[in-house]
Formats: structure tokens, sequence, C-alpha cells
């Protein structure tokens, strides 16, 4: 466990935060660091992991799960958080399925440059995703129709303003606290 604020382990947990924790336990077991850090306040712990579960791992969702992992990816680039970028990458790598590939789209990613390896509906996600975590106050209907306009539907644009929304939170708590991997399970299919 590594960040700059305490972070409770499960030994000295109450009530409270032990249900908590139960709650934000990951398919290996444990509690993932970016979880952990709110130990302190169980309160934004339990939102936290619902937010997350509701933006990324909800059968309802139409965006590809590789493709979600991806604007995730992109997001926590663009915001310089090696927490995210190393979690989530791996997810996505996994879901690609195909080294090469993935290897252009990472390198595409990390240059910024999702042109490199995207075009059509995914590229318009991520030019969004971009302006949207770069520039917000600049957002204009327009860019959302460019998405509707690419064959996103309104609930698809939904699904992906959440993820770009949940990874800029995610990305500050991350980085404004110092959370590090140190002693998580790095990727959600860790082990498949």
């Amino acid at each position: 466990m590594s960040a700059w604020i305490r972070m409770v382990p499960d030994q000295e947990a109450d009530g409270p935060l032990r249900e908590v924790l139960d709650l934000a336990r990951t398919p290996h077991g444990t509690v993932d660091n970016v979880m952990r850090v709110h130990s302190l306040r169980p309160s934004t712990m339990r939102g936290h992991v619902v937010l997350y579960r509701a933006c990324l791992h909800d059968d309802s969702n139409t965006v590809p799960m590789w493709f979600q992992e991806v604007i995730s990816s992109y997001v926590s680039t663009l915001n310089d958080c090696p927490y995210s970028y190393a979690n989530h990458w791996a997810n996505a790598r996994h879901l690609i399925g195909d080294a090469a590939r993935a290897d252009a789209v990472e390198a595409a990613l990390l240059a910024t440059t999702p042109e490199t390896a995207f075009e059509g509906a995914e590229l318009a996600a991520l030019h969004y995703a971009e302006k949207l975590t770069r520039r917000p106050g600049e957002m204009v209907e327009a860019d959302v129709t460019a998405l509707r306009d690419a064959g996103w539907s309104d609930g698809e644009i939904l699904e992906i303003n959440q993820i770009v929304g949940y990874f800029n939170y995610a990305n500050r708590l991350l980085n404004g606290l110092g959370v590090t991997t140190e002693g998580d399970v790095v990727g959600y299919y860790k082990g498949d």
C-alpha cells in the first residue's frame, strides 16, 4: 500500500469500513489502492466503487469493453496518471487480444495521435475524450453532434462522457494523493 496519506489495512478496519472494503474487493479478493485511499472516509469509497462500476463494468453499457478501456487509458495518458494507465492499459491490451494491434494502439495513445490507430466512430470518441479532458470549458453541442454523426447512439455518448469524467476524477484523486500500484494486482484480468 502506498500513498501520501494513511490507508487503513484490513486488519484495522471497523464494521462500517470492513463492509465497504468488502464491496470494493476485486475478483482477486484484494482492495486496490485507488479504493483503499478512501479508507479514512468510507462513504467516499462507497460512492467511488458504485460510480466506477457503473461507468466501466455495467452489463447495460454497449460501448465495447475493450474500447471503454482504451478511452480510460487515453484519458489517463492525457492526465499523466501512471496508476490508472497501468491498470486500464493492461485491461485494454488483454481485451484487444492481438499484440501487434495493441502495440499500435498503445503507441498512438502515448503519442496523443489516436488518428494513427483509429478512424471513424472510435477516433471521434477519442477526440471528444481529449477535448473534454484538456479543454472542458470549450465543449459545445457540436462535439456531441460529431459523436452522433460518427455513429454513436445517445446512450453510448453518455457512456463515453461518463468514462471520461470518471477518469478525470480518478486521475486527480490518484495523482493528488500520490497513490501507487505498490501491493495491487495490476489489471482486472490478471491471471486469466
